[in-house]
């Protein structure tokens, strides 16, 4: 992957935890990365950061690299397209993370026929400890070769198909940090009202839901039933707050 050129159309906070979690892995190489941005504010941080290629147009990116990543709110996905409809060859790879919109809608714009992928991640691809979903189209044998060797340092990539698996993997993974946040809130906000300041709470309700997820990650064959039931003792205080 370090010899393909990638660019990124919009790097605002997804697209640019993505951009900048694959540079410092050096799966992409800052010579080889593209990248263009409504506002420029988001674009010149990168750029400080890492010696990136700051493309005039989306239309000089896409003229410039082999894979492009459409990093852009759905509701203004077509409307980014449909300029570059001629432009993008058919060699290229393009990558949408844009909830909703499907494979054969981007399509029918890109007359040239590229390979497209949608890509659903979630905010933890800072760390890399991120849940990818992808979904390749019928013909996009190559891409999800691409894909794979692009993403994988990103955190755990899970192969769909769009419909039911993509939207479940959605509100579960992508929408799903946003859920956790709330129950680890909760545990803060419970904690604090047996007197303890807010950073020790908040620490403490990491810590929990940190060393949980750590000891199931390491629990190899073993259920979370199973995990559960060691911590379970019968007319135990845990059993009462289940309960």
């Amino acid at each position: 992957m370090t010899n393909k050129k990638v660019g990124f159309i919009g790097v605002g906070s997804m697209g640019g935890a993505i951009l900048k979690a694959l540079l410092r892995a050096k799966v992409i190489l800052p010579e080889n990365a593209w990248a263009t941005n409504r506002s420029p504010g988001k674009l010149t941080k990168i750029s400080d950061e890492f010696p990136i290629h700051v493309a005039r147009t989306n239309e000089e990116l896409v003229e410039n690299v082999d894979v492009v990543f459409v990093c852009v709110k759905p509701q203004d996905l077509l409307d980014v397209l449909e300029p570059l409809s001629t432009l993008i060859p058919a060699s290229s790879v393009v990558i949408s993370i844009a909830a909703g919109i499907g494979i054969k809608e981007i399509k029918k714009i890109l007359h040239n026929s590229p390979q497209v992928v949608r890509v659903m991640p979630n905010t933890p691809v800072e760390i890399g400890k991120a849940v990818v979903g992808y979904a390749v189209g019928n013909d996009a044998t190559v891409a999800e070769s691409v894909v794979i060797e692009l993403l994988k340092p990103l955190g755990l990539l899970v192969p769909v198909t769009e419909g039911d698996m993509l939207e479940g993997l959605t509100v579960s993974c992508a929408s799903g940090t946003g859920f956790v946040f709330e129950l680890m809130l909760y545990w803060q906000e419970w904690i604090e009202g047996y007197g303890f300041e807010p950073e020790t709470a908040k620490k403490m309700a990491v810590q929990t839901f940190l060393g949980a997820a750590l000891q199931a990650e390491n629990s190899i064959g073993q259920s979370l039933e199973n995990l559960q039931a060691r911590v379970v003792s019968k007319k135990g205080i845990t059993t009462a707050g289940l309960e």
